[in-house]
């Protein structure tokens, strides 16, 4: 077996190449919400949350709607994905349906990947920025929203280690 040594950006790295990616009109094909700005910061914060994520093998949950349907038009966008997947994680970001995991198995419930991208926004949260993530598609009237309840993401923020 040959192990697969992968590139760990730091995270001013990642958010250096996650602040400059240029997004296609594609990204928003199927993603017809607005404010366009406010899934765009969603977007650019869900990607954050992956390099932090991926810096532990770990599989986070996506808490929008919204900002899963920018992601799947950034996807087909294959070239400037993959570039942009290289440049920010040194690897590339796999989508994970939810029930699908890493390792190619069924994943621990949605739950717990939610769980784990509260914590991966703690890592990569810049002083003073507020995480849009948690309620952007009520705030943008998606029907059915997803999202994490105020109290759950205060809940898991106040169990993690303070990292400053």
């Amino acid at each position: 077996m040959v192990l697969q040594r992968f590139r760990r950006p730091r995270l001013d790295e990642l958010n250096r190449v996650v602040d400059a990616l240029e997004l296609p009109e594609a990204v928003y094909k199927t993603c017809p919400w607005q404010p366009r700005e406010l899934v765009e910061t969603g977007l650019r914060q869900w990607l954050r949350c992956c390099g932090a994520a991926m810096r532990d093998d770990q599989v986070i949950g996506m808490p929008s709607h919204a900002v899963d349907e920018a992601w799947h038009g950034l996807i087909l966008c294959t070239l400037r994905y993959a570039r942009f997947c290289d440049a920010a994680y040194g690897r590339f970001l796999h989508h994970f349906p939810e029930g699908e995991g890493s390792r190619g198995t069924n994943a621990d419930s949605m739950a717990d990947q939610l769980g784990r991208t509260v914590v991966a926004w703690s890592m990569v949260a810049r002083r003073g920025e507020r995480c849009v993530l948690w309620n952007l598609d009520t705030v943008a009237g998606v029907d059915n929203p997803w999202g994490i309840p105020p109290e759950r993401v205060a809940a898991i923020e106040q169990a993690q280690p303070a990292h400053d």
